[in-house]
């Protein structure tokens, strides 16, 4: 079988995923494996597709291997996808899968992009495989390669793939109305709208416009269209030590001078092949001059999109989750599937809430989760990452429970008790009653308040 193999790191022969098709290419010399390295090489494909789409239309197979960026694939390869289906390569019924190289953060996300897009080219999709990045270097990660591989030829064989279901194309854009702009906005906040729209005329422009005049705050437009980004992250880790992004356009100063600074963003695009399209990505990926440091705690943000977004589910998981992981209240997300007008007014209510009252949420499990990988990676290579090893320092997101020997004590006591049956028959419901005392205490200061406030205070007599 000849299998294409899109490598979709900007790093090409040195990326670390392309290792393991490397290894599966020696495993099994019976098929042929043919790179491409579209990652690094995007410039060049971009100015001709030729070579590409052969080597596509020629393959059985198609293989993405790629590391994970910002909760999808990198830029670069978000850009070759465009390609192949801008330049009507034919890859209907062949078979595709992937492989992945990450801290595993997100990858999920990352995976369902690549299936959505290989199942609009027709393409017969098989569950891929996504490793740590150390997974190869050993026996455990090696085996799960190959029995990734394994399963992938017997998928092939039996004619097992992923079956597309088609969305119901019920998806009719309605156009937002431009009304006045509001006569009493307050201009002593920064608030942004961050967008790629090139189109004065279409509907996100409109959809944007009327944000921008029932809002009660003054906006500016940053369009990083507009800006002369010379390429995607090159996952390089130079900024890891020095803070400062391998290329010289300026955009790591541009960022955090005129974005991250600003008092809430809002942003706006259009739904483009399950994501928010290339150049946004490219945006994304080359915010990690910033390292793995949610450098925007507490700025809430909003979004408007034109397109069919109620369908993209994945591409709504990455939205919230973006928002989750870098501590960012998400005041709404307004589209143009219906009540567009409405949907935005109400994003603009809530933004200004959020705003006036520094309004912040706990984070849910995306959040969460996704800041206890980057804490324990932090902090293993804080050698390296210096930086961010800092910032984790400073904001407390060392807190590593494990380490909280009190308490790991008591939950030995604990499961003692709950070992005992002829203990458990005796306390009966006192456990219950113990676990509940820390929070009926707080109800109780609540209460000893309440009182406090609505006893007059004495007369003081005077002799």
């Amino acid at each position: 079988m000849k299998i294409a193999v899109i490598n979709g790191s900007p790093k090409g022969k040195y990326s670390v995923t392309l290792q393991t098709v490397l290894y599966l290419e020696k495993k099994y010399p019976e098929h042929e494996f043919c790179v491409l390295h579209a990652g690094q090489q995007i410039k060049a494909i971009e100015k001709d597709f030729s070579k590409a789409k052969d080597l596509l239309e020629s393959s059985d197979a198609i293989l993405f291997s790629y590391p994970v960026y910002t909760f999808l694939a990198p830029a670069q390869l978000h850009r070759f996808i465009e390609l192949m289906k801008s330049n009507g390569v034919n890859v209907k019924d062949k078979y595709a899968t992937q492989i992945s190289t990450s801290k595993h953060f997100y990858d999920i996300t990352a995976h369902k992009y690549i299936e959505e897009n290989s199942l609009d080219m027709g393409m017969r999709y098989i569950r891929g495989l996504s490793a740590d990045m150390e997974d190869l270097l050993s026996e455990q990660g090696r085996q799960d390669a190959e029995k990734f591989f394994d399963r992938f030829l017997w998928s092939v064989r039996e004619g097992v793939y992923t079956v597309s279901l088609e969305a119901e194309q019920n998806y009719i854009p309605v156009a937002a109305t431009v009304p006045d702009k509001c006569d009493s906005q307050k201009s002593d906040k920064d608030i942004i709208i961050l967008t790629d729209e090139t189109d004065e005329e279409s509907n996100l422009s409109l959809m944007i416009n009327r944000f921008r005049n029932v809002f009660g705050y003054e906006t500016r437009i940053v369009n990083i269209s507009e800006f002369p980004l010379s390429g995607g992250c090159l996952g390089c880790f130079r900024c890891a030590v020095s803070e400062k992004c391998v290329y010289k356009d300026g955009f790591d100063t541009f960022l955090r001078e005129n974005i991250q600074k600003a008092d809430a963003i809002v942003y706006a695009f259009t739904v483009s092949d399950h994501s928010m399209g290339s150049r946004f990505k490219m945006y994304d990926d080359r915010n990690f001059c910033n390292g793995h440091r949610t450098v925007t705690v507490g700025m809430p943000v909003g979004y408007i999109v034109s397109g069919n977004y109620s369908a993209e589910n994945n591409l709504r998981s990455v939205v919230e989750a973006r928002s989750e992981t870098g501590g960012n209240f998400l005041s709404g997300v307004a589209t143009d599937e219906r009540n567009t007008d409405e949907q935005i007014d109400i994003l603009a209510k809530s933004l200004e809430f959020a705003i006036e009252t520094g309004h912040t949420a706990p984070q849910n499990f995306w959040g969460v989760g996704g800041m206890k990988i980057f804490r324990d990676l932090i902090y293993q290579m804080r050698g390296m990452m210096r930086a961010d090893h800092k910032f984790y320092k400073k904001q407390g997101i060392y807190d590593f429970p494990q380490k909280n020997k009190g308490k790991s004590m008591l939950m030995y006591a604990v499961g003692a008790m709950l070992s005992s049956e002829k203990i458990l028959s005796k306390m009966g419901n006192r456990m219950n009653e113990g676990m509940l005392m820390p929070y009926e205490a707080i109800l109780k200061k609540i209460d000893t308040k309440k009182t406090e406030a609505t006893v007059p205070e004495k007369e003081t007599v005077t002799k």
